[in-house]
Protein backbone atom coordinates (compact mmCIF):
# COMPACT_ATOMS: atom_id res chain seq x y z
CA UNK A 1 0.00 0.00 0.00
CA UNK A 2 1.18 3.85 -0.44
CA UNK A 3 1.26 5.22 2.50
CA UNK A 4 2.02 8.99 3.94
CA UNK A 5 3.33 9.63 7.19
CA UNK A 6 3.58 13.54 8.33
CA UNK A 7 5.54 13.74 11.31
CA UNK A 8 9.00 12.24 12.37
CA UNK A 9 8.41 11.69 16.52
CA UNK A 10 8.81 8.69 18.13
CA UNK A 11 4.99 8.01 16.98
CA UNK A 12 5.67 8.79 12.82
CA UNK A 13 9.21 7.55 12.77
CA UNK A 14 8.47 4.12 14.10
CA UNK A 15 4.60 4.09 12.52
CA UNK A 16 6.23 5.16 9.21
CA UNK A 17 9.61 2.06 9.34
CA UNK A 18 7.69 -0.32 10.78
CA UNK A 19 5.00 0.26 7.65
CA UNK A 20 7.45 -0.19 5.54
CA UNK A 21 9.04 -3.12 6.95
CA UNK A 22 6.26 -4.99 6.30
CA UNK A 23 6.49 -4.32 2.52
CA UNK A 24 4.29 -0.93 2.19
CA UNK A 25 5.99 1.68 0.39
CA UNK A 26 6.02 4.97 2.84
CA UNK A 27 6.99 8.29 2.30
CA UNK A 28 7.40 10.75 5.99
CA UNK A 29 7.11 14.32 5.65
CA UNK A 30 8.35 16.46 8.31
CA UNK A 31 9.24 20.62 8.52
CA UNK A 32 13.04 20.43 10.01
CA UNK A 33 15.21 20.02 7.09
CA UNK A 34 17.79 18.87 8.99
CA UNK A 35 16.45 16.03 10.50
CA UNK A 36 14.65 15.27 6.88
CA UNK A 37 18.54 15.28 5.74
CA UNK A 38 19.91 13.00 8.84
CA UNK A 39 16.88 10.52 8.61
CA UNK A 40 17.24 9.88 5.09
CA UNK A 41 21.23 9.21 5.10
CA UNK A 42 19.90 6.33 7.57
CA UNK A 43 20.87 8.29 10.85
CA UNK A 44 18.05 8.06 13.67
CA UNK A 45 17.81 11.55 15.92
CA UNK A 46 16.32 9.82 18.65
CA UNK A 47 17.16 6.48 20.40
CA UNK A 48 15.28 3.47 19.95
CA UNK A 49 16.43 0.22 20.68
CA UNK A 50 15.98 -1.63 16.58
CA UNK A 51 14.82 1.36 15.01
CA UNK A 52 18.20 2.31 13.41
CA UNK A 53 18.80 -1.34 11.38
CA UNK A 54 14.57 -0.94 10.40
CA UNK A 55 15.57 2.51 9.18
CA UNK A 56 18.24 1.33 7.64
CA UNK A 57 16.70 -1.96 6.13
CA UNK A 58 14.13 0.01 4.35
CA UNK A 59 15.98 2.89 2.87
CA UNK A 60 18.08 0.66 1.14
CA UNK A 61 15.00 -1.95 -0.27
CA UNK A 62 13.86 1.65 -1.75
CA UNK A 63 10.18 1.40 0.25
CA UNK A 64 11.06 4.36 2.66
CA UNK A 65 11.50 7.89 1.94
CA UNK A 66 11.88 11.44 3.78
CA UNK A 67 10.89 14.61 2.34
CA UNK A 68 9.71 18.17 3.62
CA UNK A 69 6.94 18.42 1.07
CA UNK A 70 3.81 17.75 1.84
CA UNK A 71 2.45 17.58 -1.43
CA UNK A 72 5.64 15.00 -2.90
CA UNK A 73 4.75 13.04 0.04
CA UNK A 74 0.69 12.74 -0.86
CA UNK A 75 1.17 12.01 -4.38
CA UNK A 76 0.30 8.79 -4.03
CA UNK A 77 -0.65 8.12 -0.95
CA UNK A 78 -3.83 6.07 -0.06
CA UNK A 79 -3.95 6.51 3.47
CA UNK A 80 -2.69 9.50 5.05
CA UNK A 81 -0.84 9.24 8.46
CA UNK A 82 -0.88 12.04 10.81
CA UNK A 83 1.97 12.15 13.88
CA UNK A 84 2.19 15.28 15.61
CA UNK A 85 2.43 16.76 18.88
CA UNK A 86 -0.41 17.47 21.01
CA UNK A 87 1.45 19.27 24.13
CA UNK A 88 -0.51 20.61 27.19
CA UNK A 89 -1.82 23.73 27.01
CA UNK A 90 -1.32 26.07 30.82
CA UNK A 91 -4.41 24.02 31.73
CA UNK A 92 -3.19 20.90 31.35
CA UNK A 93 -5.91 20.92 28.05
CA UNK A 94 -4.03 19.38 24.99
CA UNK A 95 -2.80 21.92 22.38
CA UNK A 96 -4.43 20.39 19.11
CA UNK A 97 -2.70 23.30 17.08
CA UNK A 98 -0.44 21.06 14.69
CA UNK A 99 -2.80 18.34 14.36
CA UNK A 100 -5.71 20.75 13.00
CA UNK A 101 -3.08 22.55 10.74
CA UNK A 102 -1.71 19.08 9.12
CA UNK A 103 -5.23 17.84 8.94
CA UNK A 104 -6.24 20.58 7.47
CA UNK A 105 -3.17 20.59 4.93
CA UNK A 106 -3.34 16.82 4.19
CA UNK A 107 -7.22 17.30 3.30
CA UNK A 108 -6.28 20.57 0.75
CA UNK A 109 -3.35 18.80 -0.74
CA UNK A 110 -4.41 15.48 -1.33
CA UNK A 111 -4.66 14.45 -4.64
CA UNK A 112 -7.27 11.97 -4.77
CA UNK A 113 -9.55 10.76 -2.06
CA UNK A 114 -7.51 8.98 0.63
CA UNK A 115 -7.93 7.79 4.55
CA UNK A 116 -6.81 10.22 6.79
CA UNK A 117 -5.58 8.74 10.08
CA UNK A 118 -4.92 10.48 13.15
CA UNK A 119 -2.34 8.76 15.25
CA UNK A 120 -1.67 11.59 17.49
CA UNK A 121 -3.43 11.19 21.29
CA UNK A 122 -6.28 13.60 21.03
CA UNK A 123 -9.42 14.53 23.23
CA UNK A 124 -12.73 12.55 22.24
CA UNK A 125 -14.55 14.51 20.05
CA UNK A 126 -11.34 15.52 17.76
CA UNK A 127 -11.54 13.76 14.99
CA UNK A 128 -15.52 14.03 14.58
CA UNK A 129 -14.50 17.63 14.48
CA UNK A 130 -11.40 17.48 11.89
CA UNK A 131 -13.83 15.18 9.46
CA UNK A 132 -16.60 18.05 9.50
CA UNK A 133 -13.89 20.75 9.16
CA UNK A 134 -12.28 18.57 6.01
CA UNK A 135 -15.51 17.81 4.29
CA UNK A 136 -16.10 20.91 4.06
CA UNK A 137 -12.79 22.69 2.98
CA UNK A 138 -11.35 19.41 0.78
CA UNK A 139 -12.42 18.42 -3.15
CA UNK A 140 -11.79 15.18 -2.21
CA UNK A 141 -13.41 12.31 -0.12
CA UNK A 142 -11.05 12.40 2.51
CA UNK A 143 -12.35 9.49 5.69
CA UNK A 144 -10.92 10.40 9.04
CA UNK A 145 -9.82 7.52 11.35
CA UNK A 146 -8.66 7.54 15.12
CA UNK A 147 -5.78 5.16 15.61
CA UNK A 148 -4.18 5.63 18.48
CA UNK A 149 -0.97 4.57 19.46
CA UNK A 150 0.18 2.51 22.62
CA UNK A 151 3.78 2.35 21.78
CA UNK A 152 6.69 2.10 25.17
CA UNK A 153 9.70 4.37 24.54
CA UNK A 154 12.32 1.66 24.99
CA UNK A 155 9.98 -1.16 23.26
CA UNK A 156 8.29 1.19 20.50
CA UNK A 157 9.75 -1.12 17.73
CA UNK A 158 8.44 -4.65 19.55
CA UNK A 159 5.13 -2.88 20.55
CA UNK A 160 4.68 -2.01 16.77
CA UNK A 161 5.31 -5.26 15.50
CA UNK A 162 3.72 -7.20 17.88
CA UNK A 163 0.71 -5.17 19.35
CA UNK A 164 -1.05 -6.47 22.19
CA UNK A 165 -4.58 -4.77 20.54
CA UNK A 166 -5.01 -2.44 17.45
CA UNK A 167 -7.97 0.13 18.21
CA UNK A 168 -9.57 1.54 15.22
CA UNK A 169 -12.18 4.04 15.51
CA UNK A 170 -14.41 5.51 12.59
CA UNK A 171 -17.47 6.05 10.96
CA UNK A 172 -17.07 4.97 7.22
CA UNK A 173 -16.24 0.91 7.89
CA UNK A 174 -14.48 0.88 4.61
CA UNK A 175 -12.18 3.13 5.84
CA UNK A 176 -11.85 1.36 8.92
CA UNK A 177 -11.20 -1.97 6.99
CA UNK A 178 -8.75 -0.31 4.87
CA UNK A 179 -6.82 0.60 7.94
CA UNK A 180 -7.41 -2.79 9.61
CA UNK A 181 -5.82 -4.66 6.36
CA UNK A 182 -2.85 -2.52 6.91
CA UNK A 183 -2.65 -4.26 10.56
CA UNK A 184 -3.68 -7.70 9.81
CA UNK A 185 0.04 -8.98 9.43
CA UNK A 186 1.04 -7.55 12.87
CA UNK A 187 -1.75 -9.68 14.73
CA UNK A 188 -0.93 -13.15 13.63
CA UNK A 189 -0.83 -14.20 16.90
CA UNK A 190 -4.58 -13.60 16.99
CA UNK A 191 -4.06 -10.40 19.63
CA UNK A 192 -7.21 -8.33 18.56
CA UNK A 193 -8.27 -5.41 16.41
CA UNK A 194 -10.67 -3.65 18.17
CA UNK A 195 -13.46 -1.44 16.25
CA UNK A 196 -15.01 1.14 17.75
CA UNK A 197 -16.79 4.76 17.51
CA UNK A 198 -13.57 7.77 17.02
CA UNK A 199 -14.38 8.86 20.24
CA UNK A 200 -14.39 5.70 21.84
CA UNK A 201 -11.07 4.82 20.25
CA UNK A 202 -9.68 8.35 21.45
CA UNK A 203 -11.01 7.87 24.86
CA UNK A 204 -9.02 4.73 25.05
CA UNK A 205 -5.81 5.90 24.50
CA UNK A 206 -6.35 8.77 27.24
CA UNK A 207 -8.05 6.06 29.51
CA UNK A 208 -5.40 3.51 29.48
CA UNK A 209 -2.71 5.48 30.24
CA UNK A 210 -4.24 7.11 33.05
CA UNK A 211 -4.94 4.08 34.39
CA UNK A 212 -1.74 3.31 34.41
CA UNK A 213 -0.88 6.41 35.73
CA UNK A 214 -3.05 5.93 38.99
CA UNK A 215 -1.39 2.47 39.52
CA UNK A 216 1.87 4.53 39.59
CA UNK A 217 0.78 7.13 41.95
CA UNK A 218 -1.37 4.56 43.96
CA UNK A 219 1.70 2.58 44.82
CA UNK A 220 3.78 5.79 45.45
CA UNK A 221 1.45 6.66 47.98
CA UNK A 222 1.83 3.69 49.92
CA UNK A 223 5.38 3.67 49.82
CA UNK A 224 4.80 7.16 52.18
CA UNK A 225 2.75 5.59 54.26
CA UNK A 226 5.23 2.38 54.37
CA UNK A 227 8.25 4.64 55.37
CA UNK A 228 6.36 6.00 57.84
CA UNK A 229 5.11 3.03 59.58
CA UNK A 230 8.58 1.24 58.96
CA UNK A 231 7.27 -1.23 56.96
CA UNK A 232 9.07 -2.48 53.66
CA UNK A 233 6.55 -1.25 50.61
CA UNK A 234 8.18 -4.38 48.57
CA UNK A 235 6.56 -6.80 50.90
CA UNK A 236 3.21 -4.95 50.45
CA UNK A 237 3.65 -4.89 46.72
CA UNK A 238 4.21 -8.47 46.46
CA UNK A 239 1.43 -8.78 48.72
CA UNK A 240 -1.35 -7.10 46.61
CA UNK A 241 0.69 -7.49 43.49
CA UNK A 242 0.30 -11.41 44.01
CA UNK A 243 -3.61 -11.12 43.32
CA UNK A 244 -4.58 -11.69 40.17
CA UNK A 245 -7.48 -9.19 40.11
CA UNK A 246 -4.17 -7.20 40.59
CA UNK A 247 -1.33 -7.98 39.12
CA UNK A 248 2.79 -6.70 39.60
CA UNK A 249 2.10 -4.23 36.53
CA UNK A 250 3.17 -0.50 37.33
CA UNK A 251 3.55 -1.21 41.46
CA UNK A 252 6.80 -0.29 41.25
CA UNK A 253 7.26 2.42 43.65
CA UNK A 254 10.16 5.36 42.70
CA UNK A 255 10.26 9.11 41.76
CA UNK A 256 6.88 8.55 39.89
CA UNK A 257 6.39 8.99 36.00
CA UNK A 258 7.66 11.21 33.49
CA UNK A 259 8.15 11.23 29.67
CA UNK A 260 5.98 12.56 26.78
CA UNK A 261 2.75 10.83 27.83
CA UNK A 262 1.46 10.02 31.11
CA UNK A 263 1.90 13.25 32.91
CA UNK A 264 0.03 15.18 29.82
CA UNK A 265 -2.32 12.30 28.88
CA UNK A 266 -3.32 12.56 33.20
CA UNK A 267 -4.23 16.16 32.80
CA UNK A 268 -5.92 16.17 29.39
CA UNK A 269 -8.10 13.53 30.45
CA UNK A 270 -8.77 15.52 33.22
CA UNK A 271 -9.45 19.10 31.27
CA UNK A 272 -11.23 16.91 29.01
CA UNK A 273 -13.62 15.64 31.83
CA UNK A 274 -14.12 19.27 33.64
CA UNK A 275 -15.32 20.74 30.16
CA UNK A 276 -18.02 18.60 29.45
CA UNK A 277 -19.19 18.62 33.87
CA UNK A 278 -17.37 15.33 34.96
CA UNK A 279 -15.62 14.71 37.37
CA UNK A 280 -11.96 14.37 37.64
CA UNK A 281 -10.92 14.15 41.43
CA UNK A 282 -8.72 11.04 41.01
CA UNK A 283 -7.13 12.31 37.54
CA UNK A 284 -6.45 15.85 39.73
CA UNK A 285 -4.89 13.31 42.48
CA UNK A 286 -2.83 11.27 40.79
CA UNK A 287 -0.81 14.23 38.86
CA UNK A 288 -0.64 15.84 42.27
CA UNK A 289 0.85 12.66 43.70
CA UNK A 290 3.20 11.99 40.86
CA UNK A 291 4.20 15.89 42.16
CA UNK A 292 4.95 15.20 45.13
CA UNK A 293 6.48 11.81 44.93
CA UNK A 294 9.42 13.63 43.38
CA UNK A 295 9.74 17.08 45.87
CA UNK A 296 9.96 13.94 48.63
CA UNK A 297 13.25 12.66 47.88
CA UNK A 298 14.47 16.22 47.00
CA UNK A 299 13.07 17.16 50.93
CA UNK A 300 14.51 14.12 52.59
CA UNK A 301 17.97 15.11 50.55
CA UNK A 302 17.89 18.54 51.45
CA UNK A 303 17.26 17.89 55.40
CA UNK A 304 19.98 14.79 55.95
CA UNK A 305 22.90 17.31 54.05
CA UNK A 306 21.39 20.35 55.35
CA UNK A 307 21.01 21.98 52.12
CA UNK A 308 22.01 21.77 48.54
CA UNK A 309 24.34 25.09 49.04
CA UNK A 310 28.17 24.28 48.31
CA UNK A 311 27.63 20.39 48.11
CA UNK A 312 28.43 18.57 44.88
CA UNK A 313 25.45 15.60 43.86
CA UNK A 314 26.28 12.92 41.31
CA UNK A 315 23.02 11.88 39.64
CA UNK A 316 23.06 7.99 37.59
CA UNK A 317 20.46 8.33 35.01
CA UNK A 318 17.99 11.49 33.90
CA UNK A 319 16.15 9.73 30.72
CA UNK A 320 12.68 9.37 32.33
CA UNK A 321 12.94 5.37 31.58
CA UNK A 322 15.42 3.41 30.50
CA UNK A 323 16.85 2.42 26.74
CA UNK A 324 15.27 6.08 25.99
CA UNK A 325 17.19 9.11 25.54
CA UNK A 326 13.69 11.11 26.02
CA UNK A 327 14.20 13.38 29.56
CA UNK A 328 10.66 15.04 28.66
CA UNK A 329 8.80 15.21 32.42
CA UNK A 330 11.74 13.48 33.77
CA UNK A 331 12.21 13.12 37.68
CA UNK A 332 15.76 13.98 37.58
CA UNK A 333 15.18 17.16 36.10
CA UNK A 334 13.02 18.04 39.54
CA UNK A 335 16.60 17.32 41.09
CA UNK A 336 19.27 19.19 39.09
CA UNK A 337 17.19 22.18 39.06
CA UNK A 338 16.41 21.87 43.00
CA UNK A 339 20.27 21.10 43.23
CA UNK A 340 21.67 24.37 41.54
CA UNK A 341 19.03 26.57 43.11
CA UNK A 342 20.48 26.08 46.19
CA UNK A 343 23.98 26.68 45.09
CA UNK A 344 25.33 23.03 44.67
CA UNK A 345 27.05 21.56 42.11
CA UNK A 346 25.75 18.50 39.90
CA UNK A 347 28.00 15.76 37.78
CA UNK A 348 25.28 13.47 35.50
CA UNK A 349 25.87 10.37 34.00
CA UNK A 350 23.24 8.99 31.75
CA UNK A 351 24.35 6.12 28.78
CA UNK A 352 21.97 8.24 25.97
CA UNK A 353 20.78 10.85 27.45
CA UNK A 354 23.05 13.50 27.92
CA UNK A 355 22.65 15.06 24.41
CA UNK A 356 19.22 16.61 25.28
CA UNK A 357 20.14 17.42 29.20
CA UNK A 358 22.95 19.55 27.73
CA UNK A 359 20.55 21.31 25.29
CA UNK A 360 18.06 22.04 27.99
CA UNK A 361 20.69 24.02 30.17
CA UNK A 362 23.01 25.12 27.66
CA UNK A 363 23.24 29.11 27.87
CA UNK A 364 21.24 28.77 31.16
CA UNK A 365 22.21 30.81 34.69
CA UNK A 366 22.42 27.46 35.55
CA UNK A 367 24.92 25.90 33.23
CA UNK A 368 28.02 26.43 34.92
CA UNK A 369 27.02 24.44 37.93
CA UNK A 370 26.42 21.07 36.34
CA UNK A 371 29.44 18.70 34.42
CA UNK A 372 28.50 15.88 32.30
CA UNK A 373 30.47 12.45 32.45
CA UNK A 374 31.43 9.74 30.52
CA UNK A 375 31.30 7.05 33.12
CA UNK A 376 29.25 6.17 35.64
CA UNK A 377 31.88 6.25 38.12
CA UNK A 378 32.96 9.49 37.09
CA UNK A 379 30.33 11.51 39.00
CA UNK A 380 31.28 10.20 42.16
CA UNK A 381 34.65 11.91 42.75
CA UNK A 382 34.25 14.47 45.86
CA UNK A 383 30.40 13.61 45.80
CA UNK A 384 28.66 14.68 49.07
CA UNK A 385 25.74 12.26 47.70
CA UNK A 386 24.42 10.13 44.85
CA UNK A 387 20.76 10.06 43.36
CA UNK A 388 19.33 7.16 41.11
CA UNK A 389 16.92 8.03 39.07
CA UNK A 390 16.88 6.02 35.91
CA UNK A 391 17.07 2.01 36.76
CA UNK A 392 19.54 1.24 33.50
CA UNK A 393 21.02 -2.08 33.70
CA UNK A 394 24.64 -0.50 34.03
CA UNK A 395 23.76 0.80 37.02
CA UNK A 396 22.16 -2.26 39.01
CA UNK A 397 25.16 -4.16 40.42
CA UNK A 398 27.81 -1.53 40.93
CA UNK A 399 31.31 -1.74 42.59
CA UNK A 400 30.26 -0.65 45.75
CA UNK A 401 33.63 -0.41 47.13
CA UNK A 402 35.45 1.76 44.40
CA UNK A 403 31.96 4.32 44.98
CA UNK A 404 32.77 4.33 48.80
CA UNK A 405 36.71 5.32 47.62
CA UNK A 406 35.50 8.10 45.49
CA UNK A 407 32.78 9.88 47.43
CA UNK A 408 33.15 12.15 49.54
CA UNK A 409 29.86 10.98 52.18
CA UNK A 410 28.84 7.32 51.53
CA UNK A 411 25.35 8.43 50.68
CA UNK A 412 22.37 7.35 48.50
CA UNK A 413 19.30 8.21 47.54
CA UNK A 414 17.93 5.55 45.16
CA UNK A 415 15.08 6.97 43.42
CA UNK A 416 14.13 3.39 42.02
CA UNK A 417 15.01 0.97 44.61
CA UNK A 418 17.76 -1.04 42.82
CA UNK A 419 19.37 -2.17 45.49
CA UNK A 420 18.41 -4.25 48.42
CA UNK A 421 18.88 -2.18 51.09
CA UNK A 422 21.60 -4.14 53.44
CA UNK A 423 23.97 -4.34 50.24
CA UNK A 424 25.49 -0.50 50.54
CA UNK A 425 25.37 -1.00 54.07
CA UNK A 426 27.52 -3.64 53.99
CA UNK A 427 29.98 -1.58 52.35
CA UNK A 428 29.75 1.91 54.28
CA UNK A 429 26.93 3.39 52.99
CA UNK A 430 23.80 5.29 54.23
CA UNK A 431 20.81 4.29 51.64
CA UNK A 432 18.03 5.98 51.28
CA UNK A 433 15.28 4.32 48.74
CA UNK A 434 11.42 4.79 48.37
CA UNK A 435 9.12 2.93 50.47
CA UNK A 436 12.03 1.15 52.55
CA UNK A 437 13.41 1.89 56.09
CA UNK A 438 16.71 3.79 55.68
CA UNK A 439 19.81 1.51 56.10
CA UNK A 440 23.10 2.03 56.48
CA UNK A 441 26.44 0.52 58.23
CA UNK A 442 26.66 -0.30 61.97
Amino acid sequence: MQLTVVGTGYVGLVTGVCLADNGNHVVCVDLDAAKVQRLAAGETPLFEPGLSDLLSTNLAAGRLRFTTNLADGLRSAEVAFVAVGTPPKADGSADLTNVELVSLAVARGAPRDLVMVIKSTVPPGTCDAIQARVSAESRRRISVVSNPEFLKEGDAVNDFLRPDRVVIGDADKAAGDLVEELYLPFVRNNRPILRMSRSAAELTKYAANAYLATRISFINEIAELCERLGVDVNQVRRGIGSDARIGQHFLYPGLGYGGSCFPKDVQALAASAKRVGSGAALLDAVHARNQAQRARLIGRARERLGGFAQRTIGVWGVAFKPKTDDIREAPALDIIDAVIADGGRVAVYDPKALPPLQTRFGGSPGASRISYADDAYDVLTKADALFICTEWNEFRSPDFARMRELMATPLIFDGRNLYDTSTPARYGFEYHSVGRPSAKSE
